[in-house]
């Protein structure tokens, strides 16, 4: 059995710690930028059993991937696992608010724990929480920043931002 690996991926909006073995990936986070600036990650060798999570990773921020096609292995009690499956529904481009969320998983009242356990899943990007928004449109609850919620939203949206000034 090969223990967890690690790597470090740099996007767009921070630097991403990818950690998995031979039976999926465990976790994808976001780093803060004073940890991220402290990483040499030209010298780093990606291992093996996490270059597909870099190439995907890579095509996604570059636009041309739209969905994922890796082995996961999230570590979470089952509940969560349901949760996080659910997230995977979500297409590409497409958002769904907590309620709606909730529902989906089959339980409108379970809105709170299911938004909690959004907020715990461990595979940034990959299991996409970031598409759950607030019932009036708010991009509420982002463990990785609400500005990075906003970034992939309007990343996924194909809407460009244009900039005044």
């Amino acid at each position: 059995m090969i223990d967890n690996q690690t790597t470090y991926y740099k996007t767009p909006i921070g630097t991403a710690k990818i950690v998995g073995d031979n039976n999926g990936i465990q976790s994808i986070s976001v780093l803060d930028d004073d940890i991220s600036t402290a990483l040499d990650m030209t010298a780093q060798k990606v291992p093996e059993c996490l270059q597909d999570c870099v190439s995907q990773l890579d095509e996604y921020f570059n636009g041309s991937r739209k969905k994922f096609s890796l082995k996961l292995n999230p570590q979470g009690t089952e509940f969560q696992k349901k949760v996080w499956a659910e997230l995977l529904e979500i297409s590409f481009g497409k958002s769904r608010t907590y309620l709606e969320q909730s529902k989906h998983f089959g339980d409108p009242k379970a809105i709170r724990a299911v938004a909690s356990a959004n907020g715990k899943n461990p595979i940034w990007i990959v299991v996409p929480c970031h598409r759950v928004i607030g019932s009036d449109g708010s991009l509420t609850g982002y463990a990785g920043g609400i500005w990075r919620k906003k970034w992939l939203l309007e990343h996924e949206s194909g809407v460009k931002q244009q900039s005044l000034f």
